[in-house]
C-alpha cells in the first residue's frame, strides 16, 4: 500500500492531536514536522520526528500539508504551499469568510495543479455535510446549529491574540434556535487596561456578532477544558409532507476531532482534480482508506 505522505504545520492545539491522527492512520507516513521554533527543545512526543522550521527541509517532499495554524494565517501559508503543488488541508473557521478563500484558493490550486481542503474541522467541516443532508432530505424547512457549551479554539486564540493577554478561553454557550453566548475568559498581562482589552475583543469579527461577555480571571488554565459539542437541528417538508424532524449531536473533545477530520479531507484531496473544496464537495467515501469495493459492501 502507497502511503499518504503528510507534513503537519504548525504545532499547537490542533499540531498536537494532528500527530495522533496521523501516526493512527495505517495509510499515512508522517514525513515531519514544520514549526518556527524547530531549534529549539522540542517535546517528548516529537523524538524521532524530523522538525525543521521550513518544508523545504524535509527529507521527503510532503503530498498534503496539514495547515494547523490560526485561522488568520491560513491563507498566506495555504498559498505558499499550493504554489509548491502540495495540498493543503485546513481548518478555516470564519463563516462568513469561506467563499472569499475559497475563491482566493481555488484560483491557486489551479495554477499549480494541486488541492486546497479549506474550513475541515467539524464545524465549519462535518456539520456542512450533515446540514447539507438534512436539507436534501427536507428541501424546505429550518436547520438550528447549536454549538456547546465548549470552548471554541478559533474564538480562544482570536482573544489571546489581543494585545495584553496573557491567555485566553471562550466558551460558546448555546441559547436555543441557533442562538450563542460567548464568555470570553482572559488573563491580563501586567499593566494592560481591562476595558481597553475587552472593547478590541468586542469589536473582532469573530466576536460582534454575538452576545459576549468578557471576564478577567486570575488563571485561564484553571478553566480550561476542550471539550466541546453540538446539538443540530432540522424541521421541515419532504416532497408535500410536513413535520420532518432530524436531529444530531455530538459531544467531543475539540482539537481531536478536527485534527481526526483534517487527516480524512487530506486523503480525500488526493481523490479530486486540481481546485479548491469544501467537505460538502467532496464524496464521501473520498474521507475514508480502503477500496471502493470494500467501502460499499462495509457501508450500503
Amino acid at each position: 500500500m502507497e502511503k499518504v505522505k503528510a507534513a503537519i504545520i504548525g504545532y499547537g492545539n490542533i499540531g498536537h492531536y494532528a500527530l495522533q491522527a496521523v501516526e493512527a492512520a495505517e495509510d499515512f507516513e508522517l514525513v515531519g514536522i514544520v514549526r518556527h521554533n524547530a531549534g529549539g527543545e522540542q517535546p517528548k512526543e516529537l523524538n524521532g520526528i524530523c522538525v525543521v522550521d521550513d518544508v523545504a527541509k524535509l527529507p521527503v517532499k510532503p503530498q498534503v500539508a496539514l495547515l494547523c495554524l490560526p485561522t488568520r494565517s491560513v491563507e498566506e501559508n495555504a498559498k505558499k504551499y499550493l504554489a509548491k503543488g502540495i495540498n493543503t488541508v485546513d481548518s478555516f473557521d470564519i463563516h462568513t469568510k469561506i467563499w472569499d478563500l475559497h475563491c482566493e484558493l481555488d484560483k491557486e490550486a489551479k495554477a499549480s495543479g494541486a488541492v486546497a481542503v479549506i474550513s475541515a474541522g467539524w464545524d465549519p467541516g462535518s456539520d456542512s455535510v450533515v446540514r447539507t443532508l438534512l436539507e436534501a432530505c427536507a428541501p424546505n424547512g429550518i436547520t438550528d446549529t447549536n454549538f456547546g457549551p465548549g470552548m471554541s479554539m478559533g474564538h480562544s486564540v482570536a482573544a489571546k491574540g489581543k494585545e495584553g493577554v496573557r491567555d485566553a478561553l471562550s466558551m460558546t454557550i448555546p441559547l436555543g434556535t441557533g442562538i450563542h453566548r460567548r464568555n470570553v475568559y482572559i488573563e491580563l498581562e501586567d499593566g494592560y487596561d481591562f476595558e481597553t482589552v475587552k472593547r478590541s475583543i468586542l469589536e473582532d469579527d469573530y466576536f460582534k456578532h454575538d452576545e459576549t461577555h468578557v471576564i478577567a480571571v486570575p488563571s485561564v488554565a484553571a478553566l480550561m477544558d476542550k471539550g466541546h459539542g453540538v446539538n443540530l437541528v432540522r424541521k421541515g417538508v419532504s416532497g408535500t409532507t410536513h413535520n420532518q424532524l432530524f436531529e444530531f449531536n455530538m459531544k467531543i473533545n475539540n482539537p481531536a476531532l478536527t485534527s481526526q477530520i483534517m487527516v480524512a479531507c487530506a486523503r480525500a484531496s488526493l481523490c479530486q482534480k486540481p481546485g479548491c473544496y469544501v467537505m460538502p464537495q467532496l464524496p464521501v467515501m473520498d474521507l475514508l482508506p480502503g477500496t471502493l469495493e470494500e467501502k460499499i459492501r462495509r457501508l450500503v
